[in-house]
């Protein structure tokens, strides 16, 4: 089931936009818009927006494939990554290593590249419609690769970084999102397309087609968004939909499909920003919203917005600094304004970006220096007071109030995501103690036990509501891994398989209700659940490997063989699976493969007991 993009969220005030405000607009693709704006479309392409994602080719990707270049090893999961053409196509190669002998192998194919070029291209890899991250990205400014963000220090997810919705509406056009899954797409668009900031275009292209011409100029088409058109805040709000990157809390009932041009995004999102002490400095690589807003241009203005300095329509790369420097000349006019020394001001040909704003190093994305939007005079070297930097709050950067419960779970969305510290969990609490009372189950302050790991506490909540009336798949979940928690494994399974009715395609959830009926030893409910997640995903390596171990218990070898041995393939740091297997092929006399296997396991763990016991038997045959 595909999800509807429906034109006409609720909102508290229709847009005067007719395309915003009527539900009989749809979206008709930018090939439709480029046959009357061909000049935009072509300039449009060459921007970061425009080259934001595209197929897997040798013309879209900046990355530098020489052999001295081309290889990654990420010491912490012992594994190398080398990526390579063959004929077309960009594959990726994971290995590892034992004393010079390949113990593991696996290859990916790249379908999507995301990323202009300008500073990184990162890869996307599609199973059966499930999109993943690969795990090594080239960064452009530095010419290198490495892990990818957010892969770095142990932190390897290899090939099973998911790509949800809210990493996907910023790199892309809405794409097709199949409904009860959290990946999975059956199309998606070559960048971000014009209708992203100028909403859906039928009604403005049938317009245009029946000879309603408007002189903009003069008059505004309110058949279409126009950014240019709209308020300075309402500008603001719409690149702030994505190039203010931060924790984002989504409103009940939203997703982030619902913003559209025109609106507030608090009606769809909050977006908040830890602020620590001494972090002046550190900056978010897409939180340009967010500098700007600290900046005593923006302030004192009350009129500058994205728009301002950039045109959205032409690539930074080919935008003259005397663009740039023109918009900071309308409000800075006498050559007075500036106190630098003549000598250094012709030096840098009277750039003012040169010193107001200058690169800067993200936090996020390692190798990468972007223009810093936060606009102000060279920073003076002080002494540092302290080496510690302390957490001062969460501060919401599009909405001046945000009530309690959102606060909330602004806290429990950066404990998830980012940093599990227990004062987090603690200011949840203190702001839901204040938030507006929700009928049956309290779903924030179950999520924030469960995060205690008070499952009792959970459990109590839960009673609040029937199984049946929970319309929350994540909270059904929380309940169930509760339940499991506390060794009420028969208790945890309706849980389970209420999150899995509520949303068939998280294949996680699946896998959890897979294993809860082996704890049961519902064996044939099990072996059901796994397959179809195999059939979804055929890469999903805990699934492969539950399989296996249940085609082990049942002497069915040849299909405990291969299931056991795809999921090692997948994964190699399965040691359970590895131990099954070589039971498995000692079951059926193939001996020569069992010692290379219990040496993997001891790589991985020189203290598995079970596996020097079967190496030591295996040895003395």
């Amino acid at each position: 089931m595909l999800t509807v993009l429906n034109c006409s969220s609720p909102k508290e005030e229709k847009s005067k936009y007719q395309n915003i405000a009527s539900s009989e607009a749809s979206y008709v693709g930018m090939n439709t818009c480029k046959t009357c704006h061909s000049n935009i479309y072509e300039s449009y392409m060459q921007t970061g927006m425009g080259q934001s994602w595209d197929l897997a080719t040798r013309k879209k990707s900046a990355a530098d494939f020489s052999t001295s270049k081309a290889l990654v090893y990420d010491s912490f999961k012992n594994l190398y990554y080398k990526p390579y053409w063959q004929d077309d196509s960009l594959y990726i190669l994971e290995y590892r290593l034992l004393a010079n002998d390949t113990i593991h192998k696996r290859i990916e194919k790249v379908s999507y590249i995301v990323g202009s070029g300008q500073h990184t291209n990162s890869h996307i890899i599609n199973i059966n419609g499930y999109l993943h991250q690969a795990p090594i990205t080239f960064y452009t400014q530095k010419g290198k690769w490495d892990l990818a963000p957010g892969f770095e220090n142990g932190t390897n997810t290899r090939f099973d970084r998911k790509i949800e919705l809210e990493c996907i509406t910023c790199h892309n056009g809405y794409p097709e999102f199949v409904n009860g899954s959290l990946n999975k797409y059956t199309q998606l668009k070559s960048g971000i397309d014009c209708e992203r900031c100028h909403g859906p275009g039928s009604l403005h292209v049938a317009d245009k087609q029946a000879g309603n011409i408007i002189d903009t100029a003069n008059a505004i088409d309110y058949t279409i968004v126009n950014p240019k058109k709209l308020s300075t805040e309402a500008q603001n709000n719409l690149c702030q939909r994505c190039h203010l990157q931060g924790v984002s809390v989504l409103q009940d009932d939203k997703t982030f499909f619902d913003f559209k041009p025109s609106e507030t995004l608090n009606k769809t999102m909050h977006v908040f920003m830890p602020v620590h002490s001494q972090d002046e400095e550190n900056m978010i690589m897409a939180s340009h919203v967010e500098r700007m807003k600290l900046s005593k241009c923006f302030i004192n203005s009350g009129k500058m917005s994205c728009i301002t300095c950039h045109n959205p329509h032409v690539s930074v790369k080919f935008t003259p600094p005397s663009q740039y420097n023109t918009a900071c000349q309308k409000c800075h006019a006498s050559s007075n304004d500036c106190k630098e020394d003549i000598k250094v001001r012709n030096a840098a040909s009277n750039n003012c970006v040169s010193c107001h704003m200058p690169k800067n190093k993200s936090i996020d994305i390692p190798h990468v220096a972007v223009t810093d939007h936060y606009i102000r005079r060279k920073k003076v070297e002080l002494p540092v007071k302290s080496s510690i930097a302390k957490f001062i709050q969460m501060k919401c950067y599009n909405d001046e109030k945000p009530s309690y419960r959102v606060r909330a779970k602004a806290f429990l969305e950066f404990y998830e995501r980012y940093e599990t510290q227990t004062f987090l969990l603690d200011s949840a609490i203190q702001y839901l103690k204040k938030a507006d009372t929700k009928k049956g189950i309290d779903d924030d302050l179950l999520r924030t036990y469960y995060l205690y790991k008070k499952f009792d506490k959970v459990i109590e909540l839960s009673k609040s509501s029937e199984i049946s009336n929970i319309p929350q798949s994540w909270t059904c979940y929380r309940i169930g891994e509760s339940f499991h928690a506390l060794k009420q494994l028969e208790k945890s399974v309706p849980y389970y398989e209420r999150a899995v009715m509520l949303k068939p395609l998280y294949l996680d959830f699946q896998n959890k209700l897979g294993e809860a009926y082996l704890d049961i030893n519902q064996i044939e409910k099990a072996k059901k659940v796994f397959q179809f997640i195999v059939n979804e995903n055929p890469k999903y390596a805990n699934a492969q490997a539950s399989l296996g171990y249940i085609f082990m218990e049942e002497k069915n070898w040849s299909n405990a063989t291969k299931h056991l041995q795809e999921a090692i393939r997948l994964d190699p740091n399965l040691s359970q699976s590895m131990l099954n297997l070589a039971v498995v092929y000692y079951q059926t006399n193939q001996n020569k493969f069992i010692k290379p296997l219990l040496k993997h396991v001891l790589l991985l763990d020189a203290t598995n007991e079970q596996a020097k016991a079967m190496l030591v038997e295996i040895e003395s045959l």
